[in-house]
Parts: structure tokens; C-alpha cells; sequence
């Protein structure tokens, strides 16, 4: 398994010119982050970072597919994603982040970019997540249809309760 150090740059070791970066984030890297929601995937991230005057700017595309549980079924699929990702940067007493301006400390002059480039991506994915028609596990869904009929039959069973029967007599009509 790899390590993060290849997402850390270091700021007062950079030019006045552009810094190409280029990562490739595959199963591993989500791994390393621990993350919940994204299992896996294969990403390409391109892009740099440029030293302006007292601040940097860094922007990252981001393109390729997560593996994330299926709504419907839970079972893991790919989600394409593409995104994007734009900081300004600059060096100060200690590290804040506050929207879409970082401040690290100059005493460690190092951002490290793998919690950033992580959180666009999970940010790209759409809100509800599901196979494409056919693609889910087919015992599942056979649960979902066998519960959610049995549910709606007991709704329909259901009668009012009395005390709003009365109420409703009490009604105006205009």
C-alpha cells in the first residue's frame, strides 16, 4: 500500500513558474483515507499550482469513476465522476482553511493535497446513487417489492380514527 507523500508539496520549495501535477488515485489512496463512503475507484487528476505574489493558486481536474453502495440494492457500483478544484494559498502563522482560501503555517511549509482533491470528488457524486436499469441485485430487489407491497396493503387497510370522522362534520362548506 502507498503512502500520502506523494500529495504533499512543499510551498517555499516552489518557482514563480507553473507546477504540473498529475496523480492517479485508485483503490489504495481511498484505503489510506479511510473513507465511508467511497470504496474504491480510478481517477485521473491533472493540473498545478502557481507561486503569485504572497499566495499560491492550485487547481486540479478530476476525472474517472468511485465505487459507492447502490441505493437501491447496497450492492457496490461505479459512479463517473469528474470535478474540479480551485484554492488560493498562502503562508501564515498557522493552518486555517476558510472556503476556498488555505493558510499554512510557515513554519511547515507543506500542503498536502490528498483530503482536498478526496473531498471534490465525493462532492461530484450525485446525490442519489443507483445501477443502471436491470443492474441491481436481483434478490434484493425481490425484498424491496416483496416489503413494499405488504406496506402499502396495510396502509390501505387502515381505517380513520373516529375523532377526526367528527371533526371533519365540522367543516364549513362554502
Amino acid at each position: 500500500m502507498r503512502s500520502l507523500e506523494q500529495f504533499k508539496i512543499n510551498l517555499k520549495a516552489l518557482t514563480e513558474d507553473e507546477t504540473p501535477l498529475e496523480y492517479e488515485l485508485d483503490d489504495d489512496f481511498f484505503q489510506l483515507l479511510e473513507s465511508d463512503m467511497v470504496q474504491g475507484g480510478s481517477l485521473h487528476v491533472s493540473g498545478s499550482i502557481r507561486k503569485a505574489s504572497g499566495f499560491f493558486k492550485l487547481h486540479l481536474h478530476s476525472v474517472g469513476a468511485v465505487r459507492i453502495p447502490c441505493d437501491r440494492c447496497l450492492d457496490l457500483m461505479d459512479q463517473p465522476v469528474e470535478a474540479d478544484l480551485s484554492l488560493m494559498v498562502k503562508l501564515g502563522s498557522e493552518y486555517t482553511e476558510d472556503d476556498d482560501l488555505v493558510t499554512v503555517a510557515e513554519t511547515d511549509p507543506v500542503l498536502s493535497t490528498a483530503w482536498f482533491i478526496y473531498e471534490s470528488v465525493v462532492l461530484a457524486v450525485p446525490i442519489q446513487h443507483v445501477h443502471q436499469l436491470g443492474g441491481c441485485n436481483d434478490a434484493m430487489m425481490r425484498m424491496l417489492s416483496e416489503h413494499s407491497a405488504a406496506r402499502s396493503s396495510d396502509a390501505d387497510a387502515k381505517k380513520t380514527d373516529p375523532r377526526w370522522d367528527a371533526l371533519k362534520g365540522l367543516l364549513i362548506d362554502d
